[in-house]
């Protein structure tokens, strides 16, 4: 067996094993067992085998002891990461008080989207009814910011509901507080220290201009939160985002710097060594230990390890030991997509990088056959793995990484200095910050150019199939440019990837065919697929209506163009939460009547002064107000003049229905928009209007399980849309939601697996329901 091998093999047996495991965390326990007798037999037989070294065996021995130990680890932490008691609260959507240490800062008021902060913590003890439970649980909270920034490793007070996340999430609950935050103890001095390094860094940064200030805290201490929507889009289309991930690359600087530091002054190398430790250390805490970091930091510890020793190093056993510690500190990493992308983008970069390099130097300068070959080797390690989350190649990744990776350690080391220099040096550390303003500024607008290219991605088949079929080209693709010439290897992996090239070629073709060919013409109601957020078009005689418009322009601007819609003759604005109006500047100048609702005093009200400086007539409604386009009438139903008791915001969300008017009255859909409502003021505003069945109801609040049955039951809709992100991390739609809707006999459609979806009359009555994405077998497609 290949030393590199030895043990990267058995790290990827008890990976897959426990990843598969913890999707059911009732068979670890005797999975653990079986792991553990078997490992034991393995040994035995290894002692047994007579002759050379058995090989073999002692590697499934390793692979088995790796899996018990993981499993082992798993089955003894699954029950207090998910108490039984707090998974019946969940479900019965109980009221709990809890105690939780914050593992990610937590934004002041004005900071958060839409006055809203979501942040990751640990929770220690909740009450449920008198009762607590102390427990050691992950969780997601949702909540309204506290008045000050909490930093990490601080304790707060929370009350609210919980929801339960899948098994296999990173997170066990997503808590939903009804009340702020509330700060019992702040961080410990270990940790606050950076809390403050990380706020300086931050406000310096915010008063340099454009994108480049944003992105600089990305690059330097790993904290996007000041990167917005278009920027974040820009970086992700361009395969440039991780560069804002800090991961082997920023650990390595840091080293580096410490050990050529210490060299060029005389250290001895223990000295080095154990300074590159604690400033190692130091560097974690300060970018926060996510994922990449962990793996990365772990990495570096054991390369320092192994030099301390004077033992050599090899990439691939040092890769796997460090994703074997951190699977053994924390199982359900195993399905953290941001572990297994710095996982394969180092595997990449230790195995694929040299021989592409001297590949790609046969034909141009050693030099430049490095640089292109680094992000081509970390491309296609992640590649596969990348289609899951987006279903399509980045036509120009490559080319920008290759302009952008050379002024990302520039970038990361003159904010660091600058995050460490601000605090003493104030004058100094902004000085510099401003120097390194310039590479984080080139990096923005690489990201920006290429991004806004034509092509900038080329479509993928998605799910399983797409992620198999990009393995398999990649596999049989290296095998063709690497392997010698002449070899029989090479000349079936050159017949069989132009076989599945055309194969593959063949089916998107089929597919994009099949997309234009089967969509009905005669739509009524398109929803956009714009991720976390809601924008669904209205369609009646030509004219076009716009219910919110999501959170990127560029999702919303591409839904647009692939429907030949060049005009919105009235745009409905719900409410201001930034995945309903933060797409809104794709539509500036193209608006002749814009509604919106009462304003809550975020910025994102400003959008409606805005609209007006391009052109369209903006008015702010309440319930009454009527309308009509085309052959439908509209009608706001809420929110009411005075709010009363409601608050601005989710609850005051302008509820718009659409009905057929003359003799569109029975051919046309009929529609209810709810945009963030919650259950109270649903009651309230089926209290206010006279609420009887239609053809079409965008669920509220992207299928949160803040829902009135009765609502819903009243409405007996045929088709309820729900526009909702993939992973959203809010857990919706809430299988509540889909109960409620499947009680009330609605179709749901979601464009988080479905993609666009265009609704129709159907010959006969009901609804066609056309989706971007084949709908699930036995879903159909007429209702």
């Amino acid at each position: 067996m290949n030393v590199d091998l030895r043990l990267a093999v058995p790290t990827v047996v008890a990976w897959v094993a426990v990843g598969v495991l913890v999707e059911t965390p009732q068979l670890l326990p005797g999975a653990a067992i079986l792991f553990w007798v078997a490992t034991a037999l393995a040994l035995l037989a290894s002692l047994a085998t007579r002759g050379r070294r058995p090989a073999l065996l002692i590697g499934v021995a390793l692979a088995l002891a790796a899996s018990a130990m993981l499993t082992s680890v798993a089955a003894t932490r699954a029950p207090s990461r998910s108490p039984e008691v707090l998974l019946e609260a969940a479900n019965a959507g109980r009221f709990v008080t809890a105690t939780a240490v914050v593992t990610e800062t937590v934004p002041a008021q004005g900071q958060g989207v839409a006055g809203k902060a979501m942040f990751s913590a640990t929770l220690n003890s909740v009450t449920i009814g008198g009762d607590t439970l102390s427990l050691d649980s992950p969780v997601t909270v949702f909540a309204v910011p506290s008045p000050t920034m909490i930093g990490i490793g601080a304790t707060v007070t929370l009350a609210g509901t919980l929801s339960a996340t899948e098994s296999t999430d990173q997170v066990a609950f997503r808590l939903f507080a009804d009340r702020g935050v509330r700060l019992e103890s702040a961080s410990p001095w270990y940790l606050d220290w950076a809390n403050g390094l990380r706020a300086r860094f931050r406000d310096a940064a915010a008063t340099l201009p454009g994108d480049g200030g944003d992105l600089l805290p990305g690059l330097a201490i790993g904290d996007t939160s000041a990167v917005g929507t278009a920027l974040d889009g820009a970086m992700k289309v361009t395969s440039l985002s991780h560069l804002t991930a800090v991961s082997g690359a920023n650990c390595a600087v840091v080293i580096a710097l410490v050990m050529l530091g210490g060299a060029s002054i005389g250290l001895p190398r223990a000295w080095r060594i154990g300074l590159s430790v604690v400033i190692l250390v130091g560097f974690v805490v300060l970018v926060t230990p996510e994922p990449s970091v962990l793996r990365a930091a772990v990495m570096a510890a054991l390369v320092l390890a192994a030099l301390a020793r004077g033992r050599p190093v090899r990439g691939i056993p040092i890769l796997a030991l460090a994703s074997l510690i951190l699977l053994a500190t924390d199982p359900w990493l195993s399905h953290s997509y941001g572990f297994i992308l710095s996982v394969l983008a180092t595997g990449g970069l230790l195995t694929l990088s040299a021989p592409l390099t001297r590949l790609m130097s046969r034909r141009m300068p050693l030099w430049l056959a490095a640089v292109l070959a680094i992000p081509l080797a970390a491309q296609l390690a992640c590649q596969p793995v990348l289609i899951l989350l987006n279903p399509s190649i980045p036509t120009y990744g490559v080319f920008a990484n290759v302009l952008a990776e050379p002024a990302a350690p520039v970038a990361t080391v003159l904010g660091l200095i600058a995050c460490v220099l601000l605090p003493v040096l104030p004058a100094v550390g902004n000085l510099v910050a401003a120097i390194a303003w310039l590479p984080a500024a080139w990096i923005a607008s690489v990201a920006t150019f290429f991004s806004g290219l034509p092509g900038g991605s080329l479509p993928w088949v998605p799910g399983p199939p797409g992620v198999a079929s990009i393995a398999v080209i990649t596999a049989l693709l290296l095998g063709v440019v690497l392997a010698p010439p002449g070899r029989l290897w090479r000349r079936f992996a050159s017949l069989a990837l132009a076989l599945v090239l055309v194969g593959v070629g063949g089916i998107a073709a089929g597919d994009s065919l099949r997309q234009r060919l089967s969509r009905p013409e005669n739509w009524q109601i398109a929803a956009c697929d714009v991720g976390q957020g809601d924008a669904v078009l209205v369609r009646s005689q030509g004219q076009i209506a716009l219910i919110d418009t999501g959170r990127d322009p560029k999702l919303l601007r591409r839904c647009l163009d692939e429907l030949g819609i060049s005009r919105i003759d009235l745009l409905l604005l719900t409410h201001w939460d930034f995945d309903h109006v933060g797409g809104t500047v794709a539509v500036f100048g193209r608006v002749t009547r814009a509604m919106i609702g009462p304003t809550d005093g975020s910025p994102a009200s400003g959008i409606g002064a805005q609209l007006a400086q391009h052109g369209a007539v903006v008015s702010q409604v309440s319930q009454g107000l009527t309308g009509q386009l085309g052959e439908l009438g509209w009608e706001v139903l809420w929110p009411r003049a005075r709010l009363g008791s409601v608050e601005p915001g989710n609850d005051a969300s302008v509820t718009l229905r659409f009905t057929g008017i003359g003799e569109c009255a029975s051919g046309c859909l009929s529609s209810l928009f709810l945009g963030d409502l919650g259950d109270r003021p649903q009651a309230l505003m089926m209290a206010a209007n006279r609420i009887g069945p239609v053809d079409v109801v965008k669920v509220a609040h992207h299928g949160s399980g803040d829902q009135n049955p009765k609502l819903y039951a009243a409405l007996h809709a045929t088709v309820g849309v729900i526009g909702v992100g993939l992973d959203n991390g809010y857990g919706h739609p809430t299988d509540r939601v889909l109960g409620i809707l499947a009680d009330s006999h609605t179709l749901a459609t979601r464009t988080d697996l479905e993609g666009m979806a265009l609704l129709a009359p159907a010959p006969g009555g009901g609804v066609t329901v056309w989706t971007e994405h084949p709908l699930p077998e036995g879903k159909g497609s007429s209702h």
